[in-house]
């Protein structure tokens, strides 16, 4: 972001309208929703007595949806508006959160989460685009604040996660569905109707519109690109609590610290690199560091200090990738933002569902530095993807990103 754009409108940032803060607090609940299952994996495998392979299907079903939905969202934003978008987003997590809390089942669990996806979708594509347009004092202060509630969100989860989840697994799932519903009470009553004007004013996407932009290679290239990173994010993610053997509490802790890392690199870090260097350069030198990270992980899979202080450094590299990765997309092609970040989101969000059964999968076979080994492979790939096509690429290594581009980029790449 411009540091102009941070400078003018800094000073107007507290005084925002209620429907600001609104979305925001629900931008703070829906970002805490990434990480707050990671703490309470090994109880929900006691508990419910499902093997490790069964449980990552939590994180499975969630990013498929979330993944699959992200194809249609700017659809039925375009058609329903984005108040009752919201709205509607919010609902499925207020029910499927509670649905999730009251599980008798691994099974039922895991379906629960998949209509948690659906509804994260449609609040997170819709989130930024709202807070724009309702906030006072510029476009700067609104993107600040909604970056303040993404990191925030993503630091606080697994926290919160680890302290509910050391009374009873159950408790982080009521805990959101709380925490959701207090959400669509105050969007509900804060955020103003449509009207006539604003209808009209909208834009509908095709429904094919996600699917056809895949057909531009640069937009394809990256998306691939990104599915191979994201096996090796959540490797580190998914399957780490497992190894690290700690009880909610010690694992909340630890991906605190990793949510924390991820909010600073992909809100200050990211944009100081990609000022000094080409977008492309960024990526080839933050990936080899993410897969060497993840070997490291691997060759000290039994010693927790190594295991915690990997997570946290992967997650330093996390937040880089995620947003240089989505700024690059917002970049790569002539197409609408919400359509190439649709299609880009649908593609690597398949490597995130894949990664954790896969990877419990393997260390049950293999042992469990072996999943590590084959995320840090993954990444070299990605990273093998995005050098050899730095041709079809170069559009994305020039040009400043607009403010606006820029912090849809960290939403979006923070999603996950």
């Amino acid at each position: 972001m411009s540091h102009h754009a941070r400078e003018t409108d800094t000073g107007n940032l507290l005084r925002q309208p209620r429907t600001v803060w609104a979305v925001a607090f629900a931008c703070v609940v829906a970002f805490m929703g990434i990480g707050l299952v990671d703490p309470i994996l090994p109880a929900i495998a006691s508990e419910l007595k499902a093997t490790p392979t069964e449980t990552e299907l939590l994180f499975t079903s969630y990013l498929l949806i979330t993944g699959l939905a992200m194809l249609v969202t700017s659809w039925v934003s375009t058609r329903i508006g984005a108040r009752l978008t919201l709205l509607l987003g919010l609902a499925f997590i207020v029910v499927f959160a509670l649905l999730a809390a009251l599980g008798v089942s691994v099974e039922a669990v895991i379906g629960f989460r998949a209509g948690w996806g659906l509804g994260n979708a449609l609040f997170i594509s819709t989130a930024l685009a709202t807070i724009v347009g309702a906030a006072s004092g510029g476009t700067g202060a609104a993107i600040i604040l909604y970056e303040a509630a993404l990191g925030l969100g993503i630091a606080v989860g697994p926290l919160l996660g680890g302290l509910l989840g050391s009374v009873s697994w159950r408790g982080p799932f009521f805990g959101v569905a709380t925490l959701m519903a207090v959400s669509f009470i105050a969007i509900l009553t804060l955020l103003p109707r449509e009207t006539d004007a604003d209808r009209a004013a909208r834009v509908r996407t095709r429904l094919s519109a996600p699917i056809r932009a895949l057909g531009e290679p640069a937009l394809a290239l990256l998306a691939v690109a990104a599915l191979f990173y994201n096996i090796g994010f959540f490797v580190l993610l998914a399957f780490t609590p497992f190894p690290l053997g700690f009880d909610a509490i010690g694992l909340g802790l630890t991906f605190f610290g990793w949510g924390v890392a991820v909010a600073v690199t992909s809100v200050w870090v990211a944009p100081l690199l990609t000022a000094r260097l080409p977008r492309t350069t960024v990526l080839a030198i933050v990936l080899p560091l993410l897969a060497a990270d993840l070997v490291v992980a691997g060759l000290f899979v039994d010693r927790p200090e190594v295991l915690v202080a990997s997570v946290i450094v992967g997650g330093l590299m996390l937040g880089v990738l995620n947003t240089v990765f989505t700024e690059s997309v917002m970049n790569a092609t002539d197409l609408p933002r919400s359509v190439a970040s649709s299609s880009y989101s649908a593609v690597r969000f398949l490597g995130g569902a894949a990664a954790p059964p896969l990877a419990a999968a393997i260390a049950h076979v293999a042992g469990d530095a072996m999943p590590y080994y084959a995320g840090a492979a993954s990444v070299v790939l990605s990273t093998v993807i995005v050098v050899a096509s730095r041709r079809v690429l170069a559009r994305i290594d020039g040009g400043e990103q607009e403010p606006v581009a820029e912090a849809e980029a960290i939403g979006v790449g923070d999603a996950a």
